[in-house]
């Protein structure tokens, strides 16, 4: 299996809100299509972040008339964009897979994993974007061993409590090695006592790890 990584910034209807109201988002492209001369792409996206800047990214996206259809809940939203010219998600190919969903951080960045059995194919997706996305950073292209690949499962439901611990720590360094920061100092950033986020933290773990291990109880 070959297995593609990448990094690319573009005018993007999810990527420039997550910057303007610093949230980060996970998003899984579902369709795309061309219809009078226009690009249709459908998309699925969790949104992660303070209540009030999640609140101010979906308003602000239901008020966007390139949107042709929309549907949110909580944190979760489908909808349809409309563009003039194509975006990343235009040259997706149903022989390729995404073995994560896109993760697009609070600076608008989209990190890209996906993965396909032929590299021509891999390839040809590639460089559909290169020339189109100056922006596009090349972190990985390389054939990776099948159980090497993790495929995607439905994320468990997490509590907004849960969500806020987990992001903390990603965010800010907890599960890097060596670890760039401490449970204590996550705890004052949350504005909780250090028992109460490590509870929070356990929880969140305790409904990821068997999805990413695919261990079900």
């Amino acid at each position: 299996m070959w297995l593609l990584k990448l990094e690319l910034k573009h005018d993007c209807k999810i990527g420039n809100r997550c910057e303007r109201f610093g949230v980060v988002a996970f998003s899984m492209p579902l369709s795309n299509w061309k219809k009078n001369g226009h690009y249709f792409i459908s998309e699925r996206h969790t949104l992660e972040g303070e209540k009030a800047a999640v609140d101010g990214f979906l308003n602000e996206l239901k008020r966007d008339r390139s949107v042709a259809a929309l549907e949110a809940s909580g944190n979760t939203v489908f909808f349809i964009g409309k563009y003039a010219s194509p975006v990343p998600a235009s040259f997706y190919s149903q022989e390729l897979f995404f073995t994560k969903p896109i993760f697009v951080d609070k600076k608008g960045v989209e990190h890209w994993e996906l993965a396909c059995h032929r590299k021509d194919a891999l390839s040809a997706f590639l460089g559909k974007l290169e020339k189109e996305f100056a922006s596009l950073r090349l972190l990985q292209f390389k054939r990776e061993k099948l159980d090497n690949i993790y495929f995607p499962a439905l994320a468990p439901n997490l509590t907004e409590r849960q969500r806020q611990a987990m992001r903390l720590a990603v965010e800010n360094g907890y599960y890097d090695y060596a670890k760039r920061t401490e449970l204590k100092q996550l705890a004052r950033m949350m504005d909780v006592s250090l028992a109460t986020y490590q509870e929070h933290l356990r929880r969140a773990e305790s409904k990821l790890l068997p999805k990413l291990l695919d261990i079900t109880k």
